[in-house]
């Protein structure tokens, strides 16, 4: 896809409008994606944000947060609260995975929450790479989530019984 440098406002109205598009397409395929709610931001850190709720394996569900901001989309999943055991090991872990990821990587949030993050240029959004946000990000987690949460919760998190 060749790049066209648009106005802002114009990149803008495009990401928008591409990304409402392709939430309505998901919703309506009856696909991983179960819910999403968009809001426009009000407090000058960004334009628009999305939270799209996904079907998860290991978790119940998966929410994606999309947040346009000046001129890049902003992708993030809350992965899993700061680990209360075996801190070392599940950062080593988690670090040790983000070469393994596209496009993503984990990292620490508020409380020391562990988040799974990305951006891209908002000149590039279109459904091949909304498609790869919300794919890796249910993916990743699934992936991921148990190890990290086996060793961060060693004492109480058990893994779910593969469902059939």
């Amino acid at each position: 896809m060749p790049l066209v440098n648009l106005p802002e406002e114009e990149e803008m109205a495009a990401a928008v409008s591409c990304i409402n598009a392709w939430v309505v397409r998901e919703l309506a395929s009856q696909g991983s994606l179960v819910a999403a709610e968009a809001q426009e931001v009000t407090d000058r850190t960004a334009s628009h944000r999305w939270y799209l709720r996904f079907k998860g394996e290991e978790k119940d569900f998966i929410t994606v947060w999309l947040t346009l901001r000046q001129r890049t989309l902003h992708h993030e999943v809350q992965f899993m609260p700061a680990p209360e055991e075996n801190k070392e090991e599940t950062y080593a872990y988690l670090l040790r995975r983000n070469a393994d990821l596209y496009g993503m990587w984990f990292s620490l949030g508020p409380e020391d929450a562990i988040y799974l993050v990305g951006r891209v240029p908002a000149s590039l959004i279109d459904d091949d790479e909304l498609d790869r946000i919300a794919g890796s990000s249910v993916l990743y987690v699934d992936d991921h989530f148990p190890t990290a949460m086996t060793l961060g919760y060693a004492s109480v998190y058990r893994r779910r019984p593969r469902r059939s």
